[in-house]
């Protein structure tokens, strides 16, 4: 008996223990869960707090987040709501760890502990939770706190529920404030950070936007700028966050910002004269034209100097380029600081609705930021985008004033000291149609892109795909592309202007009215002695493209300038 009575101790010991171990194991398995959902980003739970340490998981260090062949049927349905796998962001950490990308020479500099603080304004509309608050987190995380007096989240009219309280009550248990603006109705992104703006308390304002991630030493190398002249306008390298598996990409420092003639802006290469200016140190700024926009600090106070943005403009479109100009022309300095990085998620299209269309927006903006700062050179953008001239584009007169006001400078200023690699010449002899008098056909870029064949096509004297500018510098240009011939019998295609004529070189024959280019004066040297009869004649092949041969003139091609007020015709020009 006493043998039985002890094994029964010693099985209900043995049961308590097992009991006891299995509600710790499950207690704290929950509470791992928990954590993680905590970190992940999901909107449930009270916790704001967020883990400092380096951890494993999905997109750590800025690696892809690639799903299982079984998710992407449910990846694409998601890839809808806001035009990047939110699947793949849902399993990021909110504070997920990033690579240091920035020079080596960045990350040795030191800066003065009196820099200026800042607000950073987030502007957002239906944004996801993870990257809205990924983008929150970035900016506490790698910011130091004395410079960060707050975050201002400004809420363009979403419809979203967690949007709304849920995100206020995460947002009040950060270690930095943070404060939510709503405005009443859809107002688009410039009154949105103009509201924004005038919330902010600390002496620069930083835009920011709502799905972006900030590296380490993102801010002081913009603050220290400001500090050192405030009338200087700072932009970080815009990484790009991929919109399909969200890896961290390092973007370059070797291209900054121009535009079109369509006013689109456009990334090109930071030109030899700025390299030249800074004597070969990649680490000190670049003087860009223009701003991509959506990422930049700014004095606050100067900010309200120069007229903040044309509160005009709707919704969002073509306010990068007008504020790019006013600042360069009324006294400021624009630039893109090569120590400070900060990640962004390039979309390849928009999850929202405009009111009015998109293109009906975009016009109105940039033929407000034409009439007011481009002088006649506005015409290049009205010859290649004709609709636009019929564009309601409202008072301007506020606009004119504050320019006049500033004492702002001529836009050939502009392109003669800030951007004179512009795809807008500063000199040019015609802007126009290049016309066969005899077929009555023009060329046409066929809306074709680099390096393919230059096109001909009925004139249809509308402009658009057939406007060409013959440049002072002898190029023959549509947009940023000039016709370009590397060889005899070779086609006419079209490359980035390079600016160092050879194959991009055409004299105009007044004898004969045609472009000659440079390779026939090369060949046919002594016949141009005798005669200006050699002329490059333009042949209309199956492909209604182009071909180049260097004979007698058959046909004349003349240019047709629309804009006979600029400049008179080309033969006259160049009499």
């Amino acid at each position: 008996m006493k043998r039985f009575a002890y094994c029964k101790v010693v099985l209900a010991t043995s049961l308590v223990w097992v009991f006891l171990d299995m509600f710790l194991l499950l207690y704290f398995s929950e509470c791992n869960k928990c954590e993680e959902k905590k970190e992940r980003g999901l909107p449930a739970g009270d916790g704001a707090d967020t883990v400092q340490r380096p951890h494993e998981g999905p997109g750590e260090m800025g690696k892809p987040v690639v799903l299982p062949k079984e998710d992407q049927e449910k990846m694409k349905e998601m890839f809808k709501i806001n035009q990047f796998n939110l699947m793949a962001s849902e399993m990021i950490a909110l504070n997920r760890s990033l690579p240091d990308v920035r020079l080596e020479g960045c990350k040795t500099k030191v800066y003065l502990d009196n820099l200026p603080t800042t607000s950073v304004v987030i502007v957002f509309h239906n944004e996801a939770w993870t990257t809205l608050l990924r983008t929150v987190h970035s900016v506490i995380n790698r910011s130091p706190r004395h410079l960060l007096q707050e975050i201002i989240l400004v809420d363009d009219a979403s419809e979203r529920d967690f949007l709304k309280r849920p995100l206020e009550s995460y947002v009040k248990k950060l270690k930095v404030p943070v404060h939510v603006i709503r405005m009443e109705q859809r107002s688009g992104l410039i009154r949105a950070r103009l509201k924004g703006a005038a919330a902010s308390k600390g002496q620069v304002i930083t835009f920011l936007d709502a799905h972006c991630e900030c590296t380490v030493g993102w801010l002081e190398p913009l603050l220290a700028r400001i500090r050192h002249d405030r009338r200087t306008v700072v932009c970080p390298i815009i990484d790009v966050i991929s919109d399909d598996t969200f890896e961290y990409m390092a973007g370059s420092d070797m291209t900054y910002g121009g535009f079109n003639w369509k006013l689109n802006f456009r990334w090109y290469p930071v030109p030899q004269r700025e390299m030249d200016r800074r004597r070969g140190d990649r680490t000190l700024p670049v003087r860009t034209p223009t701003m991509a926009g959506g990422l930049f600090s700014i004095d606050r106070d100067y900010f309200q100097e120069i007229g903040t943005y044309d509160a005009g403009m709707d919704i969002w479109g073509g306010e990068n380029l007008e504020i790019s100009f006013r600042i360069w022309q009324c006294g400021g300095t624009l630039e893109i600081v090569t120590c400070s990085h900060v990640g962004h998620v390039f979309r390849k299209a928009t999850p929202y609705t405009f009111p009015g269309g998109t293109g009906q927006i975009i016009n109105k903006n940039n033929r407000r930021l034409a009439e007011v700062w481009m002088d006649e050179f506005k015409n290049f953008f009205y010859i290649i985008s004709p609709g636009v001239t019929k564009v309601d584009y409202g008072d301007i007169a506020t606009r004119i004033g504050l320019r006049h006001k500033l004492q702002c400078k001529p836009f050939s200023w502009y392109l003669e000291n800030v951007y004179p690699d512009s795809q807008i010449p500063r000199h040019y002899y015609s802007l126009g149609e290049i016309r066969n008098v005899e077929t009555n056909q023009c060329l046409d870029n066929m809306a074709r892109k680099e390096n393919e064949k230059v096109g001909i096509f009925n004139c249809h004297g509308m402009g658009g795909n057939q406007v060409f500018s013959y440049t002072a510098s002898k190029e023959i240009r549509t947009d940023d592309l000039c016709l370009d011939v590397s060889k005899l019998n070779g086609p006419v295609i079209m490359l980035k202007c390079h600016h160092l004529r050879g194959n991009q070189l055409w004299e105009y024959d007044q004898v004969i009215s045609s472009p000659v280019h440079a390779l026939c004066k090369f060949y046919f040297s002594n016949q141009l002695e005798l005669q200006a009869l050699v002329n490059p004649i333009m042949k209309q092949n199956m492909q209604n493209s182009l071909n180049f041969f260097c004979r007698t003139a058959e046909h004349s091609w003349n240019f047709v300038p629309f804009y006979n007020t600029l400049k008179v015709a080309l033969a006259r020009t160049l009499a």
